[in-house]
């Protein structure tokens, strides 16, 4: 049954990351080819991305690991240049935003640069207090560049992951829950308002499991002050645990900022109702975005200098340059193309074995339930809505949407 005066969040959109090996990847294409992805997958006629991450320097998915201010210390930030970004993440970020005018871009550095950190180094290690305002003139600075590029990013992230250093084989960089306050709430909030930048902080970015720290982040009023967000990935805990955080500040916004596939995963490409049922429970806990890990990589999921194994959305053979499209992509295809930005979610309710739902009414008043069918058997459900109702059959592993306006 769908009730649409139960009526919850409001949703910002869908995507992924548009990483560097992402960006580089697609860049390899033909023009001719590239062009149709990035129609495909940002389009709002198409897949209708609308809400991608960007990488803040390196990740684990690039070609190799830089900072926009390599060498000997620079408090000054003289030497700050993203001159690395120019050459096909920039290009691919205006394609996307050309495709769909309504992209939203969020920002989430993986690590500082090696020389604002205790190993001199931006694989693991954790930042010198000392250079906390630094770093939050560097984000600043990197905003700007990106602005002046053309290219507008409408939140960051204060460190993606903040709980792990992944015993340094990757770039990555603890960031204590205390110095996440300082940083936020003293440093990165007011240099960024100073600047007179649109972007929005989103605490955490990392695993649901953290959510008494994102109490306890959103409970200090020098943080407060400046956001009220918090990004989640799902690889501890579950969705559940996001009613936590707003059961303590109901006032406060989720989102589900990254997860993908494993590219060695047999049901890479036919894993859709897995995928689905997992969106399902995002947006049933409260979510208001979905985005995915790697838009794309290639057939062994590289560009990656890092320790794991994760696919695209796509694979683009580098060879061939023929595109695979993952159980992940099919998944998003009943959410992305149909549930606009602001549309609400709205109640529903009822129980089969196997079968999952969420319901959701854009703006225009068109009504969406997406169902999930993850049994080995076909199912027949009713769905009601007022005094409506219509029968259907579920197939088996399948994802179905529905839609109707009254």
């Amino acid at each position: 049954m769908i009730d649409p005066n139960q009526r919850q969040q409001p949703v910002l959109g869908f995507g992924g990351a548009l990483t560097d090996a992402a960006c580089y990847v697609i860049s390899q294409l033909p023009d001719a080819a590239r062009g149709e992805l990035m129609h495909e997958l940002f389009s709002p006629q198409e897949m209708a991305f609308n809400v991608c991450r960007i990488c803040v320097g390196s990740s684990d998915y690039s070609r190799n690991v830089f900072s926009y201010d390599e060498g000997e210390p620079d408090p000054e930030l003289a030497r700050f240049s993203i001159a690395h970004d120019h050459e096909y993440i920039v290009p691919t970020l205006r394609a996307a935003r050309a495709a769909n005018p309504e992209l939203f871009l969020f920002a989430s550095p993986w690590s500082p640069p090696g020389w604002m950190k205790d190993n001199n180094s931006m694989l693991g290690g954790t930042i010198h207090r000392r250079y906390l305002k630094t770093y939050a003139n560097y984000i600043v600075k990197f905003l700007q560049a990106y602005r002046d590029e053309g290219v507008q990013v409408n939140a960051v992230t204060p460190q993606n992951e903040v709980d792990t250093d992944q015993d340094s084989r990757m770039p990555a960089c603890l960031f204590p829950q205390e110095a996440e306050v300082q940083y936020v709430g003293e440093m990165l909030g007011p240099a960024i308002a100073q600047a007179s930048l649109p972007a929005k902080i989103w605490l955490i970015d990392h695993n649901y499991n953290l959510w008494g720290r994102a109490i306890c982040e959103l409970d200090d009023p020098a943080v407060s002050r400046v956001t009220k967000a918090i990004a989640w990935h799902g690889y501890l805990g579950e969705p559940e645990m996001v009613r936590k955080v707003l059961a303590a500040h109901p006032d406060a916004e989720m989102y589900w900022t990254e997860g993908g596939p494993d590219v060695t995963e047999p049901k890479y490409l036919t894993n859709w109702s897995d995928w689905s049922r997992k969106f399902t429970g995002i947006l049933r806990n409260q979510m208001r975005s979905i985005t995915a890990w790697n838009v794309a990589l290639d057939e062994r999921g590289k560009p990656n200098i890092g320790p794991f194994s994760c696919g695209g959305v796509v694979t683009i053979h580098s060879q061939s340059h023929e595109i695979a499209r993952s159980g992940q992509y099919w998944a998003f295809a009943h959410y992305s193309r149909h549930i606009r930005r602001n549309a609400v979610v709205v109640g529903s309710e009822g129980k089969l074995s196997g079968v999952e739902h969420v319901a959701s009414v854009n703006s225009d008043g068109t009504y969406v339930a997406v169902l999930t069918n993850a049994s080995a058997s076909t199912q027949q459900v009713q769905l009601r809505f007022r005094n409506y109702s219509v029968a259907h059959e579920l197939p088996a592993d399948s994802v179905v949407t529905l839609r109707w306006s009254t």
